[in-house]
């Protein structure tokens, strides 16, 4: 059993170590966290989700975001919703007021799906008018406007 110096240990002997960086763990990590939070995004969600009206000039109301922002939402089918309880005028009048008897800031927020009566939003609306309500806000969508390339 013959060996050489060489292949013993000797001063010519290489270690094969790959300086590469192996991303294929972080490629699984971050694609299930993507998972998560797509999963996830959706129920972070307040109250009831509408499809509301569309306008250009919308103001930016970014309280009604808060989390003791007072919202009530109205469905297409003319259904009333507090944050994601669904209540009647009646109760929504009395639950308005309990939650504004203690707040300093007397505003709420309605969110209408596009495609209800007007009389159903109008009616929703003064319901919470006649709660005290100091300042109402209605919550639209933006249009956003599409560019147009033009090839010259």
């Amino acid at each position: 059993m013959a060996m050489s110096a060489d292949s013993m240990g000797g001063k010519n002997n290489k270690s094969n170590v790959v300086a590469d960086i192996n991303v294929t763990p972080m490629v699984d990590i971050m694609l299930v966290l993507l998972i998560i939070f797509m999963v996830i995004t959706p129920m972070l969600q307040k109250g009831v989700s509408v499809d509301m009206a569309r306008t250009e000039n919308p103001r930016e109301m970014r309280e009604a975001d808060q989390d003791d922002a007072i919202v009530v939402a109205v469905t297409r089918d003319g259904k009333i919703y507090l944050e994601s309880a669904q209540l009647n005028a009646e109760r929504l009048l009395e639950q308005i007021q309990d939650l504004l008897a203690d707040k300093v800031d007397k505003t709420v927020y309605v969110k209408s799906d596009r495609r209800a009566k007007y009389g159903s939003v109008v009616e929703v609306v003064d319901t919470v008018r006649s709660a005290g309500v100091e300042s109402l806000g209605l919550l639209t969508d933006k249009i956003e406007k599409k560019s147009s390339l033009s090839v010259q």
